[in-house]
């Protein structure tokens, strides 16, 4: 019986996990106007736009887009893209929304 306890407790944390690590697009949107406005188009009602580098739209249009390898590229350092020291959370977060963009 208590066997079944522990089975019954581990499938129900590992239910909770994958609640807990969904990433949330309306908090990338968030996120992405406070960072990421001065350098992409995040939206399409954005005003002021630039061209130094693409827009979400067209990174959610690349044949090789996948939001897990973006998510990681996030939550590295690259050149041309301030430090911006995003938790993994975050980094999903922006992710999501990126995904969600009209392609």
């Amino acid at each position: 019986m208590r066997l079944f306890g522990y089975c019954a407790a581990l499938v129900i944390l590992c239910c909770m996990n994958e609640v807990v690590l969904a990433a949330n697009p309306d908090n990338g949107a968030t996120l992405a106007q406070r960072w990421c406005t001065g350098c992409h188009v995040v939206s399409d009602d954005q005003i002021k736009g630039t061209d130094i580098g693409p827009s979400f739209a067209s990174i959610a249009k690349r044949p090789d887009f996948n939001v897990e390898k973006l998510d990681s590229f996030l939550l590295e350092p690259h050149p041309k893209m301030p430090n911006m020291a995003l938790s993994p959370e975050e980094a999903r977060d922006i992710g999501a929304f990126i995904a969600e963009q009209p392609r």
